[in-house]
């Protein structure tokens, strides 16, 4: 059953089975200490205790022969990859997803997000491959502060995850994966540790009132 629980992913990924997810689609913190103009911000974005712990966790629950897709913070990146190799994760390929608007920065003016796919074992080759330039949608960040595009999330699901097989998201947020992956017909599971998100995920999904309930 598809649902969504308010609980950190810490606690409830150890008590999933191996081998339960065929894909894993996740917007982890990027360890920035993220703050938006409304003074919103993220758990955990201020440190990586929990980094390594996730995606070993994250590794044993995906099926073998399957794909992870995983946001993460450029300027952070070599603490992203001694997590996702050293859960096991083989880095296959990178996405960038391209803005039609950008925000300022000291040096730069950052109008991309990116993202790595990852593989434990040898997974099919998609029968429709995407391109690793996709346009980007803006959301407005309404229910988030890095809310992510549905319509940014649906194709990668299509691709790299079987017709009804669960999609997998520890960081939920105000689930976008969640959605992404019911509008193509997959089942999900998502985790989110804030009540706040949790609380616009379940309403966005318009969940039964049994699915509401945390792990």
């Amino acid at each position: 059953m598809s649902r969504i629980v308010l609980d950190d992913c810490l606690d409830v990924l150890p008590t999933l089975p191996a081998g339960c997810a065929d894909l894993v689609l996740t917007d982890p913190p990027y360890l920035v200490n993220y703050r938006d103009r409304t003074g919103r911000s993220i758990a955990n974005d201020t440190n990586d205790d929990w980094l390594e712990p996730a995606f070993q966790q994250l590794y044993r629950v995906l099926r073998k022969d399957a794909f992870c897709v995983s946001f993460y913070g450029w300027n952070r990146v070599d603490r992203f990859f001694n997590a996702w190799r050293g859960a096991g994760f083989r880095v296959v390929g990178h996405l960038v997803f391209a803005k039609t608007y950008a925000s300022n920065a000291k040096f730069l003016r950052y109008q991309h997000e990116s993202a790595y796919l990852l593989a434990k074992g040898q997974p099919a080759l998609p029968a429709q491959p995407v391109p690793d330039v996709l346009p980007w949608t803006y959301t407005g960040n309404r229910l988030h502060p890095t809310q992510k595009p549905v319509e940014c999330l649906a194709p990668l699901i299509e691709a790299f995850c079987p017709p009804r097989g669960i999609v997998l998201d520890p960081f939920a947020g105000s689930g976008s994966t969640c959605v992404a992956a019911r509008q193509v017909g997959r089942r999900f599971f998502g985790i989110e540790l804030d009540p706040k998100y949790h609380a616009a995920a379940v309403e966005r999904l318009n969940l039964p009132k049994t699915e509401k309930l945390a792990a």
